[in-house]
């Protein structure tokens, strides 16, 4: 059980915690227009309209999201202020826009679409019963704004291109990794978006929201944890990924046709704002001044992972985003303001050309 930390003290939001940049919304836009450019190259080269980032899905699960009675009070805000148990889809995928081999190890995801919420949603939301997470395998999202803008350009260059050569920068970065790690016991500064995610078993990480979201009265950071020991037992575990370019679905496959797992739902709750702010989802929060403390469970059962019916549904007009959901957990912070208009518009390319699911059931 997390304890927590004496004189535990969680902030409340206040609107002066949020200083969007003058610029800001031209720099999304710029953000949309090149999202649009990869996603049009991508569908040119493939036939079939993918996503604009984490466009390569690896598997595809339902499951069931429990929420824990009797939180304290600071805990039972908004989606979590009351127990039950709510059906779930997850994607799991990693980060780019383009469909490459595994050897390009990138970061990975999992995207989390909660059923029958009830409750004020965001405004101008097109889900009103849902509630997504989108969590990625590192506690922070490593760029500025703009500096994701510059990135994401470089990347459109190379979109559909090069792909010897990022495999090549991906082997380079994943052995310094290696490397690094053996020394420091930290990967920080190895680029795992440029390709240096080191290979291991996607089930044995942590993800974490990245930005700060609302949580009630409050603000808060999420996270998913391995729970259960066919989990944890694979943390850090290294698998191959340069002799099968679908090395990641084909092991998911592997091992949700024969066993499941669980995970808890951590919450990470603001107490300083210098410390933790919500504006700058690049600054990692201490975890010895606010641990996640659980609030609830994830879990999948043992099914076909990859290639039925649920594949379909969710690839091509599932759309998973962070303001998808309650008012009382609105995004915060500059790269969250971004994911808004962002996915709604990479979402709108694919649903123009095969429709749209928003309900976890619609993919009995």
């Amino acid at each position: 059980m997390t304890q927590v930390p004496a004189n535990f003290n969680p902030l409340r939001y206040d609107p002066l915690y949020e200083a969007p940049e003058l610029d800001e919304a031209q720099t999304i836009q710029e953000i949309i227009d090149t999202m649009a450019e990869i996603q049009q190259k991508t569908f040119q080269a493939q036939g079939h309209a993918i996503r604009s980032v984490h466009a390569k899905g690896h598997a595809i699960l339902k499951g069931e999201l429990q929420v824990y009675d009797d939180l304290p009070p600071y805990l039972a805000q908004g989606f979590f202020a009351k127990g039950g148990t709510y059906s779930i889809v997850a994607r799991i995928s990693t980060q780019p826009g383009d469909v490459l081999p595994d050897s390009v190890s990138t970061p990975r995801g999992i995207s989390i679409k909660v059923a029958g919420v009830e409750g004020e949603h965001l405004p101008g939301a097109d889900e009103l019963t849902t509630q997504d997470f989108i969590l990625v395998n590192s506690p922070i999202f490593p760029q500025q704004l703009k500096d994701f803008l510059s990135g994401l350009k470089r990347f459109d260059l190379l979109t559909n291109k090069a792909q010897g050569l990022k495999e090549g920068i991906s082997k380079t970065l994943r052995a310094v990794g290696e490397v690094v790690e053996k020394v420091t016991g930290s990967v920080e500064g190895v680029m795992p978006g440029m390709g240096g995610q080191l290979a291991t078993h996607p089930m044995g990480d942590t993800y974490y929201s990245q930005g700060a979201f609302l949580y009630g009265l409050y603000m808060a950071k999420f996270s998913l944890t391995p729970n259960t020991p066919n989990l944890t037992s694979l943390k850090d575990q290294p698998i191959d990924i340069d002799s099968d370019e679908n090395a990641l679905r084909h092991l998911l496959q592997d091992f949700f046709a024969t066993q499941g797992g669980e995970w808890e739902f951590g919450v990470q709750l603001c107490t300083n704002i210098d410390k933790m702010p919500v504006e700058d989802a690049s600054v990692e929060w201490p975890e010895a001044e606010s641990p996640y403390l659980p609030v609830g469970k994830l879990t999948i059962p043992s099914q076909a992972a990859w290639g039925d019916q649920k594949t379909t549904v969710v690839e091509d007009k599932m759309f998973f985003s962070p303001w998808h959901g309650l008012s009382a957990h609105r995004p915060l912070g500059a790269i969250q303001r971004a994911r808004n208009t962002t996915y709604q518009a990479s979402a709108q390319f694919r649903r123009n050309m095969y429709g749209a699911a928003e309900n976890p059931q619609d993919v009995n």
